[in-house]
């Protein structure tokens, strides 16, 4: 997954003029991205706080609660982006994260 142009598209509420999209080099950079959103939203929320922790079921919390997000990752062989949908993403980020933690 790594080096596939990845695009989330993300609705954080009802509201359609909250649509936005986020533009990444891979997969990898994309949930990234994703993790950062959430940090930054529980750090607005707890500015004093040192160190943040979460675990992936906050992360999913977090992820289910916007109105809609998706994945557009570009595939080589095909010369076109294929969509994914929200489960897809909360899946690579559980795979990612638990990667990330065993290095």
């Amino acid at each position: 997954m790594a080096g596939r142009h990845t695009i989330i598209l993300m609705q954080p509420s009802q509201n359609r003029s909250t649509r936005t999209f986020m533009d990444y080099d891979s997969v990898n950079h994309a949930l990234d991205g994703i993790c950062g959103l959430y940090e930054r939203k529980i750090r607005n929320i707890n500015p004093m706080v040192g160190n943040l922790t979460y675990d992936i079921s906050d992360l999913y919390n977090f992820i289910d609660g916007l109105t809609d997000i998706s994945a557009l990752v570009y595939e080589d062989s095909l010369h076109a982006f294929l969509p994914y949908d929200r489960q897809w993403i909360k899946q690579k980020l559980f795979q990612h994260l638990k990667r990330l933690a065993q290095q």
